[in-house]
C-alpha cells in the first residue's frame, strides 16, 4: 500500500513539474501572452503611422496646393513674382 501511495505522489509531482516548467507550462503561456501584447502595441503604432501617411498621400493627390506647400518647405520653391528673404539668427 505504501508503494502505491509513493507511486501516486511521484506521478503527481511529475505532472506538477510539467505544469510549471515543461512545454505549454504557465511560465511559457505567460511569456507568450506578454509577447503578443507587445506585438499588438507595436502593430497599433504602425497602423496609426500608416494612416497618417495614407492621409498625406491622399492630400497630395487631391490638392495641388499641398504639393506646392511641400515644394516650398522642402525644396525652396519661389514663384516668379515673389521675393525671397533669408533671415539668419545670430
Amino acid at each position: 500500500m505504501k508503494t502505491l501511495w509513493a507511486l501516486l505522489v511521484v506521478l503527481i509531482l511529475l505532472l506538477q513539474v510539467r505544469l510549471w516548467v515543461g512545454e505549454g507550462s504557465f511560465a511559457q503561456v505567460w511569456s507568450l501572452r506578454q509577447a503578443i501584447a507587445e506585438q499588438r502595441a507595436e502593430n497599433a503604432d504602425l497602423a496609426a503611422r500608416n494612416e497618417r501617411l495614407y492621409a498625406e498621400v491622399r492630400n497630395l493627390r487631391n490638392e495641388e496646393s499641398a504639393v506646392e506647400e511641400r515644394a516650398r518647405m522642402n525644396l525652396g520653391l519661389i514663384r516668379k513674382d515673389e521675393t525671397f528673404f533669408l533671415v539668419l539668427d545670430h
